[in-house]
């Protein structure tokens, strides 16, 4: 544990602490396996937040990432390159959309989608100017941008940050009674994600999505859906949605489709909605760069190659068939669906950090979510009995 020790000192000394990981210094990673630097071996079973559903450092996307590098890894907007054309074609195809605008970060896709829907709701919907609203649900996570933090209902993203930017509503998830309340002839667009994950993997109710489809279809809005961690296979299909054909006007993607490589994130839509905006109006000085945007193609294809959604299917039955084993009276609820999985503690138990800390020590890798939740969401490609290995570290641990 010393090189661990000394670097942590040097966090602390040089870095910001804006977070707090846990006591651990990765150095290298394969698949589903991590090494510190002290040599230690972890199992990670929480994929950077779903951007590693391809584990780490695949082979394939390796051996883009270094033959693109090699030939041109960025180039201005002001210019095309040859990778970014067909990504847009290649994605618009595969979320069966008719245009695709890249961005880096989930962040910076999730402004993009808002500022598009406001400039649609002046252009085409013809909302008086400033007089727009778009409906948000509360406990969401998009982020952590002056404009997003200003619709969290999460203290800590919000407190200090203000003043807030305007034009937003909030309304409980997972009640599309509330939502319809909400709306009205200034609603130009409704934000939400299929699942909420960092509030601690709360699903809403059968029938929901489509329920808010249809509300966005009564009332001429957007809908906007973040699948930036349900995405790509996440749950089960390619994009949450997906279960129950509540396809959005606005598809917000990011995390895996970098390979866990590359930072990349994009807006997937309709020409109608994504020509309102015009040359100078938005961009990105790094987004669909050509390193990006040639690892993106390659996970598009990769992911049905390796049937990530099957994967993702068979990975959360195994997982709710073996923790259904876990009997201890700190467990409140096991939820999730696919491959994103949540157990829920009582509050009695203190909290899901100390858990995840002595997982550590057992060399498992969670992360707690909403103070009381212990979050799994493993690589897509884990071997089924490194999987089975880790949740039975969870077991005893949770016993």
């Amino acid at each position: 544990m010393g090189l661990t020790q000394d670097l942590l000192k040097l966090g602390d000394r040089y870095g910001a602490r804006n977070y707090k990981p846990l006591p651990v210094v990765l150095d290298r990673g394969e698949g589903a396996w991590v090494w510190d630097v002290d040599g230690k071996k972890y199992l990670d079973l929480l994929s950077a937040y779903s951007a590693l559903n391809f584990g780490h450092s695949h082979p394939e996307l390796v051996k883009v990432f270094q033959a693109q590098a090699a030939k041109l890894a960025l180039c201005s907007r002001a210019f095309q390159s040859e990778e970014l054309l067909h990504f847009c074609r290649e994605m618009s195809e595969f979320c069966g959309m008719e245009a695709t605008l890249p961005m880096n970060s989930g962040t910076e896709a999730i402004e993009t989608a808002l500022k598009v829907t406001r400039k649609w709701g002046a252009l085409v919907k013809k909302v008086a100017e400033n007089q727009a609203n778009i409906v948000v649900m509360a406990n969401n996570f998009h982020g952590r941008s002056i404009t997003v933090i200003s619709f969290s209902t999460e203290p800590i993203y919000r407190d200090h940050f203000g003043p807030y930017t305007p034009g937003f509503r909030i309304v409980p998830f997972g009640d599309a009674k509330a939502l319809r309340q909400a709306c009205d002839k200034n609603t130009i667009g409704v934000l939400l994600e299929p699942i909420q994950a960092e509030a601690g993997i709360l699903i809403p109710s059968v029938g929901y999505l489509p329920e808010v489809r249809k509300i966005c279809d009564e009332f001429r809005c957007l809908m906007i859906l973040d699948e930036i961690q349900t995405g790509l296979s996440r749950t089960g299909r390619e994009f949450c949605f997906q279960h129950e054909s509540a396809k959005p006007d606005i598809l917000v993607v990011g995390k895996s489709l970098g390979g866990g490589l590359m930072p990349v994130s994009a807006i997937l839509t309709s020409r109608a909605v994504i020509d309102v905006i015009q040359p100078g109006e938005h961009g990105s000085t790094f987004g669909g760069n050509p390193l990006a945007s040639a690892i993106a193609r390659r996970s598009l294809k990769l992911l049905r190659e390796l049937k990530l959604s099957e994967r993702a299917e068979e990975i959360g039955r195994r997982v709710q068939k073996q923790l259904a084993e876990l009997k201890s009276e700190k467990v409140r609820i096991v939820r999730g669906q696919g491959a994103l999985l949540g157990i829920e503690l009582h509050p009695s138990a203190g909290g899901a950090r100390q858990y995840c800390e002595k997982l550590a020590e057992v060399g498992v890798l969670c992360k707690e979510t909403h103070d009381h939740v212990v979050r799994i969401a493993p690589p897509l490609t884990i071997d089924f009995n490194d999987l089975h290995w880790g949740i039975e570290r969870i077991i005893q641990v949770l016993r």
